[in-house]
């Protein structure tokens, strides 16, 4: 017999840069799963501790309950712990291991509907942790895009700067910051230092 649509789970991806809405969005979908009573669990990397250390917090100050975890096996352990659930999300994804993919994955096989946010691109422009990997297995994508603020274009790209100068591309990858150290791009506004 073949799997009905609502008797599977399966992944979609918010992606884009930094101040795109990309934790807004995530957090507009798990209130409305919310509503609609489905049992629903938040997740978050631990080191983000920006604006809240357990909650998902947007840049604009919306937020919602999650679990700080330091891997993948952790969210799973946890997902494992707290019963069956229909809904997972998992905000900032980017700075979870390589084995998140596969957990949240398997977690769609058993069809648990996965919400997932984080950005595309570091501040290089370079594929960023496990997201490629994700959104190549999910079923639905949307990219985002902020507004560059040196010309005003479709921001694809996030800016690091360092006292208030471009980032060198030697510099490392994660960093924890905010508006003090990240600004949207477009791609021709979007620069690194040698």
């Amino acid at each position: 017999m073949p799997f009905l649509p609502y008797q599977t789970g399966w992944i979609e991806v918010i992606a884009g840069p930094m101040f795109s809405g990309k934790s807004e969005e995530l957090i507009r979908r798990v209130k409305r799963v919310m509503i609609a009573g489905q049992q629903v669990r938040v997740f978050k990397p631990r080191l983000d501790d920006r604006y809240h250390k357990r909650d998902v917090v947007s840049h604009d100050g919306q937020r919602v309950e999650a679990e700080p975890v330091a891997s993948a096996a952790e969210l799973q352990a946890q997902v494992e712990a707290n019963g069956p659930l229909q809904v997972v999300a998992v905000d900032e994804a980017q700075f979870f291991d390589g084995a998140l993919p596969d957990v949240l994955e398997r977690l769609a096989d058993r069809g648990v509907r996965v919400i997932v946010a984080g950005l595309d691109l570091d501040f290089r422009g370079e594929p960023f942790g496990p997201m490629p990997q994700l959104l190549a297995r999910a079923e639905f994508v949307e990219k985002l895009s902020a507004v560059c603020v040196r010309c005003g274009r479709s921001a694809t790209r996030t800016q690091r700067l360092i006292n208030g100068e471009p980032a060198r591309a030697s510099d490392p990858v994660i960093f924890v910051g905010a508006k003090e150290a990240y600004e949207p791009r477009c791609r021709g506004c979007h620069v690194l230092r040698d």
